[in-house]
């Protein structure tokens, strides 16, 4: 399907887009969106993505069933040339089931949800944006599917150097995951 003409507000466009291109707010098609590789996340204490390339300035990372052993919440952590950030994030998450409401505060990694039962399994979407600088933004939301239980976060981080890794893994980084799958896709 070609596009002729779009118009968002005051912003047109013009061409035609392809699977691997997207629209940007200048009114230009560009940029591509690359997929990872689907992780099993049914073993080890994190998964980490590496090789994002410089210019990227959203990162989503997929969860379908994903459970861990223990009760540590589940984080997304940046990292650099230099190595995975595990501090000096700005962030809370947050549960919503049908007895209670809970939430907790982060600064060890971008938390995805407040879901801090074994077994329970996570699906969903954590988005990371880049705001300015290396400075970036996330938000997530997670599902139970096995109970009625909604998981949610938002966050930040100033990195000192240029994003070119994600880690995804507990807080403090020793329970196992134990099902499901994660990927992630990033775009420039």
């Amino acid at each position: 399907m070609a596009l002729t003409k779009v118009q968002t507000g005051l912003i047109e466009a013009t061409g035609t887009p392809s699977a691997t291109t997207f629209f940007r707010g200048d009114g230009s098609w560009n940029g591509t969106i690359t997929s990872g590789t689907a992780v099993a996340s049914t073993s080890g204490t994190s998964i980490d993505f590496t090789g994002i390339p410089t210019g990227v300035k959203r990162i989503t990372v997929m969860f379908a069933g994903v459970s861990t052993s223990g009760t540590s919440l589940v984080e997304v952590r940046l990292g650099t040339s230099s190595g995975f950030v595990a501090t000096g994030y700005l962030g809370a998450s947050g549960n919503i089931d049908a007895a209670a409401v809970g939430s907790t505060t982060s600064s060890t990694g971008m938390r995805t949800d407040n879901i801090g039962n074994a077994g329970l399994a996570r699906n969903g979407i954590f988005t990371c944006v880049l705001l300015t600088g290396n400075t970036w933004a996330a938000t997530s939301i997670m599902a139970n599917s096995t109970t009625a239980l909604l998981g949610f976060a938002g966050s930040s981080i100033a990195l000192a150097g240029t994003l070119d890794r994600v880690r995804i893994t507990t807080v403090g980084g020793t329970d196992t995951f134990d099902a499901g799958s994660i990927n992630i896709m990033y775009e420039g």
